[in-house]
């Protein structure tokens, strides 16, 4: 198999976790070769990771799986010029330097990045096989809804452009109910597109919620926590406004992100706002279990572009969840149908201020809202549970990919347009690579 994943481990954030065990599980536990077509380390701190200076091509080997890594720019502020160039970048290295492997017998892409999408369609159709994009998040409502400088101008032709890509897939995944409307609105079947939702990859809380507090300086204190990437579509500037009109908050922005500079600016001489760098993985769910509710924010034109993948650790730490984002949107239904917090209007600071302001008059309340967030997520996001998804989506599309080359070939020899000896001269991924037992 072969991942085409601009994100990939090292990095903890967003969609490369997900990238990582969707490729660990089919090497380890499915026994696949695979292959990993990925950038350099970048996100969420949008900085090249050091370790890769001057190295504009890698191969390592991590757990199992091959990972090529191709060089591509990486923009500290996000432009819609700055981002076609991001993309640009992957796609004419991707192009350049294919990864070298055998025939895939399936090509499964992780589309945030387009320019990943079309990667993984020109290989999948120069081997003929099967194309499965997931889709993450939808780039050409993204272009229009996050806000970055000149997206709308762009967003026409981002659309244009992930529409063809996903038409020419095999099946497509996505990762919540709110983008189907929109991947069918792209020209994509109904019959082609699977539901195949992200899971909560991080381990429950192991220290005691005391213990942590102690140690970040949080007692005594009403913490309000954000996590993750601090970027435009985000609106984080709504946490540093609802910090000035309750000072009583103690607000935390904990991670990175081409924003960060820009809130802590605007946080400047706020006692109440701390800034934090992102978290250990072991780490990382004790300090989410401390705060005493978890913040997801996003701009009132964010609607069905994405759904914010802190939602599932969220979730794990047993905490409750103030959602301050378009009451129409994926990320507000999710919370809804958790019932693990409460969704406040987007872009206001009062609003998200009262609401922190009430559950911590409340405790109970609070514990309550977190540990029907807990039981969600061990109920319907476990781990097991969202690669069989992924596994499932990527049997059927192998299996009917397979059974419709062998009624083609059936049906040209039936019609007497190539000899029978022709058939199976095309030599398998084994034979090319060389390795036994790579098929799925």
């Amino acid at each position: 198999m072969l991942l085409v994943s601009t994100n990939y481990a090292p990095e903890q954030a967003g969609i490369g976790p997900y990238a990582t065990q969707v490729a660990e599980h089919w090497a380890a536990d499915r026994g696949a070769e695979v292959h990993v077509l990925a950038g350099i380390p970048h996100y969420p701190a949008w900085r090249p990771d050091p370790s890769y200076r001057g190295r504009w091509r890698a191969t390592d080997e991590r757990s199992g799986v091959l990972v090529h890594r191709r060089r591509h720019t990486v923009p500290r502020r996000q432009t819609a010029v700055r981002r076609a160039l991001y993309e640009a970048s992957i796609l004419t290295h991707g192009l350049i330097a294919p990864p070298r492997m055998g025939r895939p017998d399936a090509v499964l892409a992780q589309m945030p990045s387009l320019a990943g999408g079309v990667l993984a369609a020109r290989i999948a159709h120069r081997h003929a096989a099967p194309f499965v994009p997931v889709v993450q998040d939808l780039m050409g409502a993204a272009a229009a809804q996050s806000g970055i400088s000149g997206g709308g101008r762009v967003a026409g032709a981002a659309a244009a452009l992930e529409g063809r890509v996903l038409r020419a897939a095999a099946l497509v995944g996505i990762i919540h109910e709110t983008f189907r409307e929109r991947v069918h609105a792209l020209g994509v079947p109904a019959h082609k597109v699977r539901l195949v939702p992200n899971w909560s990859h991080v381990a429950p809380a192991g220290d005691t919620r005391e213990e942590t507090r102690a140690r970040l300086g949080w007692s005594g204190r009403t913490v309000l926590l954000h996590a993750g990437n601090m970027g435009l579509k985000q609106g984080l500037e709504v946490l540093v406004e609802a910090a000035r009109v309750r000072p009583a908050l103690h607000v935390v922005l904990m991670g990175d992100g081409s924003r960060r500079s820009h809130l802590a600016t605007l946080a400047a001489g706020l006692p109440n706002v701390q800034f934090l760098p992102p978290a250990e993985s072991g780490d990382f769910t004790d300090v989410l279990a401390a705060a005493d509710a978890l913040v997801v924010t996003q701009r009132a034109s964010v609607l069905d572009m994405s759904v914010p993948s802190k939602l599932t650790s969220y979730f794990m730490a047993a905490r409750p969840v103030i959602a301050s984002v378009a009451p129409e949107g994926g990320t507000a239904e999710e919370v809804r149908r958790s019932d693990s917090g409460w969704v406040v209007p987007p872009e206001d600071p009062a609003a998200l201020a009262a609401a922190a302001a009430e559950l911590a008059e409340d405790p109970a309340v609070a514990t309550a809202l977190g540990a029907r967030g807990f039981d969600y997520a061990r109920a319907h996001l476990g781990r097991e549970a969202g690669l069989g998804r992924i596994s499932a989506l990527l049997d059927e599309a192998i299996l009917e990919h397979r059974s419709t080359a062998r009624h083609t070939t059936e049906h040209r020899v039936a019609a007497g347009r190539f000899p029978r000896r022709a058939r199976g001269a095309h030599p398998g991924p084994d034979q090319q690579s060389g390795r036994k037992g790579s098929r799925p």
